[in-house]
């Protein structure tokens, strides 16, 4: 009798393992150069997929659906199952329509209607609706699932938003809320972005596109509603209006991958709160940041991307930003090959970052160093 309680007990253990990863395969998360966009695109150990975002407006659009593309073949998916757009900003949806032409979608998920008109996004927005009113489309609301396979995928804030019921195993009281300093109201688009946390078995990563500084104070204050993340895709591209303390130290992140510009993010202040944050082990860029200079950024072996010509040496101190008002010179280009990092993540909480362009990658044991 006890060997055959042993042997079920073994039975639903192994049982409980395959229904978080039914073939073995990992979780796999790619962070695409759009150069201070945003595109995510996971796909599940069942071959689901989940993209984030589709990089930015034109020149962008068909060089950004190059490069999601790129990650597509990679991980031999034939459509995108569901597509979030965080926000209508044209870095977050303006390669969405050339995008559209390369692959199938067949879910767009956004937070309603867009509050912020602008000349260069509304013929996007416009292509949007005649894209999504022949697919299914969802309005995310704070506390709504994703259904996949294996996958845990929980919206924590759209459409200005927050999660009020804290996720299991989350609702600790939050000790940075005490010092937490509000900065002007966002009117923006940004304040409306939809926000998720993906757990798959005990991995688990932050996504919180452009949400700024206050809305993560409605979020997180004063108790921490979302709990840990192993990696948190930097907010905002690593601008300092988002990544406040009360978001960033509460989350303890394991890794931080920035998808910033060669200027845009990655500004000393907001260097300074992710460096600072407990538990961190490693930031990876996507660009090498003017903005932060050799004084912020990380080692090289973590930045996936250089410039078209290289300069030969990168300036200690950060640029100084253009006066207000004044629009600042060119950002260095980068329009020929681009990289990526691929994040595999396994059900015990083990997760490996590699960076494609150098090859460099370093996993992740389930403990905490």
């Amino acid at each position: 009798m006890r060997v055959a309680l042993i042997l079920l007990v073994l039975a639903v253990s192994i049982s409980c393992v395959f229904a978080q990863s039914p073939t073995g395969k990992p979780l796999n998360i790619y962070v695409v150069d759009v150069e201070g966009g945003n595109a995510v695109l996971f796909v599940t150990p069942s071959g689901e997929s989940v993209l984030i975002d589709s990089g930015n407006v034109p020149p962008g659009a068909t060089r950004d659906a190059d490069r999601i593309m790129a990650a597509v073949r990679d991980a031999g998916i034939k459509q995108i199952d569901h597509l979030i757009t965080t926000h209508y900003h044209g870095d977050h949806v303006g390669g969405l329509p050339e995008l559209a032409n390369r692959i199938p979608i067949r879910e767009f998920i956004d937070h309603g209607a867009n509050i912020q008109p602008a000349p260069n996004v509304d013929p996007i927005l416009q292509q949007y609706s005649e894209l999504y009113g022949k697919a299914k489309h969802t309005i995310a609301k704070p506390g709504d699932k994703i259904q996949l396979t294996g996958v845990d995928w929980r919206i924590v804030s759209a459409a200005g938003q927050v999660l009020k019921t804290a996720l299991p195993g989350a609702g600790r009281p939050n000790a940075p809320c005490a010092g937490f300093k509000p900065q002007d109201a966002d009117p923006t688009e940004n304040a409306q972005s939809v926000g998720s946390v993906i757990t798959f078995g005990n991995f688990r990563l932050v996504h919180m596109g452009d949400l700024t500084w206050n809305k993560e104070f409605d979020l997180m204050c004063p108790n921490n509603r979302i709990g840990t993340a192993d990696v948190f895709i930097v907010s905002h591209h690593g601008q300092a209006i988002s990544n406040s303390p009360v978001l960033v130290h509460a989350i303890h992140p394991r890794v931080a991958i920035m998808n910033n510009g060669t200027r845009k993010g990655g500004q000393p202040d907001a260097m300074k709160i992710l460096f600072s944050s407990p538990g961190l082990e490693d930031l990876w860029q996507m660009h090498f940041s003017l903005l932060s200079g050799q004084e912020y950024t990380v080692p090289g072996a973590f930045i996936a991307n250089t410039y078209d010509e290289q300069p030969a040496a990168m300036p200690v101190a950060p640029v100084a930003a253009p006066p207000q008002g004044q629009q600042a010179p060119p950002p260095p280009q980068h329009n020929g090959t681009a990289y990526y990092f691929k994040i595999s993540a396994r059900p015990d909480g083990t997760f490996t970052v590699t960076n494609t362009r150098n090859g460099f990658s370093k996993t992740y044991n389930k403990e905490r160093s």
